[in-house]
């Protein structure tokens, strides 16, 4: 702390323990180095100007977003008369301003404004109602006894519109805020820095999301890839237009490179999240013949609450070790080695000549569903065209029926299920046999969204969906 010392012409002043002289007549008070340094910070709000807490004055003549706030001083105090108070009541004012201005009237009466804001309570709307007054965003027409939504009221809502948009649309806002201002000659630079910027950002949580190797994180970063470059592809027009058409203005120019470097970057991502997705195929593995996959299993576990409880009773029945005597141990180590021990060579005889057996040639059987289920479409095919042609079947139906006379397995449902995808396969359909037949039969799966319980031994919940015929003029695209 530096502290005066002497009287107030002439003296010394001690800062962080050195001894500076002061000139004759300096006219320095009882103030420390660092009281002077911080004085705007000491002040109250209401005596320190904004220039105050710049330590060069010219920098800040020099900004010019210190010029545009200048600029725009009555648009700062209505937002911070507006959003001054606590949360609720900042967040009560700005739902308040936006039902408002989107209700597409100009003036309104007391009684309109009543009916407006109905759901508020009667003092909580008067406050409002006050607030907003003071802040210039309703003025009151004495002569005509209306209130009147101000420009200003306008600029506001323009400004916090972006409050009651979903948070995911970051980029689709920040894209119709510079598409449409390219549209109307008003386009900045600042503008194109903040699409910039959050391309910048997409690219590095997407990049993060291909290093975690995560399955789902990849899946869930690639739905919102997609759509990011979606509305990338929608708007390369009018970023290309910005690019060519930003020679001239140094500071636009500089930002349309670095956006279009942005773009270009992020849309090179695509092959990356391919790479990355195919990686996680191979390494996805299957559960014997069940038709699981260690993704299902790990999406179940994601769903149990309390996994420790999964684990209860895998140690209730320990196992017990089998201890052999030494002499069996023995025993069994002493015919070990007299057979592997090698014998010598002895003079054999040829063998005799002898027939060959007779050989058969046979072709590995395909599993019995295959040819049960392909049975099972041909009768429903054949049962459609004479009693109630274009008739679709329920999918559970073909799925859980018996096989060979005997209820289903869970097994034989789920190889089934895999079976489906079949019918209709261009591929398919040129193969010999029952595979071939499968895919020839004039039927097409639909599978829905929902999940069906279901009175069966083996299968309790199955995805409902439907077997429409293939002329069916409903048909949709096959799973």
């Amino acid at each position: 702390m530096g502290v005066l010392i002497g009287g107030p012409f002439t003296g010394s002043i001690i800062a962080d323990h050195v001894l500076f002289p002061l000139p004759p007549r300096c006219g320095i008070s009882r103030m420390t180095l660092q009281e002077e340094q911080f004085k705007p910070l000491l002040l109250p709000e209401a005596e320190a100007a904004f220039d105050d807490y710049f330590q060069d004055a010219d920098a800040l003549a020099d900004s010019p977003v210190a010029w545009q706030l200048e600029g725009n001083a009555a648009l700062l105090e209505a937002v911070r008369l507006l959003l001054q108070g606590s949360s609720a009541l900042a967040r009560l004012r700005v739902w308040a301003l936006l039902t408002l201005v989107g209700q597409g009237k100009a003036f309104l009466s007391r009684d309109e404004l009543t009916r407006l804001f109905y759901a508020l309570r009667p003092e909580a709307a008067d406050a409002v109602i006050k607030r907003f007054r003071d802040a210039g965003l309703l003025s009151w027409d004495e002569s005509q006894r209306q209130y009147g939504v101000t420009a200003l009221a306008q600029q506001v809502a323009d400004l916090l519109g972006r409050l009651a948009e979903p948070v995911e649309d970051e980029l689709a806002g920040l894209l119709s805020q510079v598409v449409g201002a390219d549209q109307l000659g008003l386009l900045q630079g600042n503008q194109v820095h903040m699409l910039q910027a959050q391309l910048v950002r997409l690219h590095h949580e997407f990049s993060d999301a291909i290093a975690s190797g995560s399955e789902f994180r990849l899946r869930a970063a690639r739905e919102r890839y997609d759509r990011a470059a979606r509305l990338i592809d929608r708007a390369s027009s009018t970023i290309t237009t910005i690019i060519s058409h930003a020679h001239g203005e140094r500071a636009l120019e500089q930002a349309a490179r670095a956006l279009g470097l942005a773009q270009s970057r992020l849309l090179a991502m695509a092959a990356q999240f391919n790479r990355a997705l195919q990686q996680v195929d191979r390494q996805r593995v299957t559960l014997g013949t069940t038709g699981i996959t260690s993704t299902d299993v790990k999406r179940w576990l994601q769903t149990q609450t309390q996994l420790d409880r999964l684990s209860a009773d895998v140690l209730h029945s320990p196992m017990a070790l089998a201890v052999l005597s030494p002499h069996d141990m023995l025993d069994v180590a002493e015919a070990e080695f007299e057979r592997d021990r090698p014998q010598a060579l002895r003079n054999e005889p040829l063998p005799v000549a002898q027939a060959a057996p007779v050989g058969d040639l046979t072709a590995v059987a395909l599993p019995q569903e295959l040819a049960a289920l392909s049975g099972l479409l041909a009768q429903w095919a054949s049962d459609a065209s004479t009693d109630n042609p274009g008739a679709a079947r329920a999918v559970q139906d073909a799925l859980l029926a018996d096989v060979g006379g005997v209820t289903a397995r869970y097994a034989q449902v789920a190889y089934k299920a895999q079976l489906l995808p079949l019918l209709g396969d261009a591929q398919a359909q040129d193969l010999p046999g029952a595979t071939g037949e499968l895919a020839r039969q004039p039927w097409r799966v639909q599978w829905h969204t929902d999940v069906a319980a279901q009175e069966h031994p083996a299968v309790t919940h199955l995805s409902s969906g439907q077997l429409a015929p293939a002329s069916s003029p409903t048909q949709t695209t096959p799973s």
